[in-house]
């Protein structure tokens, strides 16, 4: 009896507690659009990836034209010559493989690039949120931007717009 009396205290106190928690949301894309800083590296990231990407094309590209030269010569070459280009064309492909990887691989270099750019922009954020959150005496603030399914939204629990004053941008 007393174990149970114990459990309906916890799961009332539980209950009340919850009620008394302060919700907001905000909208982190909204913040990140409004953020000169983000735009920059926004766009340095786009030109890194897009020059990555030309040349991984263009490796591609040189490998294809070797493969179809390949096919065309195959009949008319020796066994060991033939076996050399196959052996030639899988190790670039390998190669390209790895090269993307290195480059484009959750460790890559593009990841950790993005990850040097990024990161101050989030900490910024990150700052502002916390501060604007104890100002208000949140206990919870949710992102609209990645919640899936959200059906309403009060506008009074938006702190994007407080958040926005809180980094200077408007």
């Amino acid at each position: 009896m007393k174990r149970f009396l114990t459990t309906i205290a916890i799961v009332l106190a539980s209950i009340f507690s919850l009620n008394a928690q302060n919700y907001g949301y905000l909208n982190t894309q909204e913040i990140l659009d409004k953020m000169p800083e983000y735009q920059a590296a926004q766009s340095q990231l786009d030109r890194i990836r897009e020059t990555n990407e030309a040349s991984l094309q263009t490796e591609r590209e040189r490998i294809e034209m070797l493969f179809r030269k390949y096919q065309s010569e195959k009949n008319r070459l020796s066994d060991n010559v033939r076996q050399a280009r196959e052996n030639e064309i899988i190790t670039m492909e390998r190669n390209l493989k790895v090269r993307q990887q290195e480059i484009f691989g959750q460790d890559g270099s593009f990841s950790k690039k993005t990850m040097e750019l990024m990161e101050p922009i989030q900490q910024r954020i990150q700052w502002a949120i916390d501060y604007v959150s104890e100002e208000m005496g949140l206990g919870i603030v949710f992102d609209t931007n990645v919640m899936q399914g959200v059906l309403y939204k009060n506008p009074r629990l938006d702190i994007t717009n407080r958040v926005l004053s809180r980094l200077n941008l408007k």
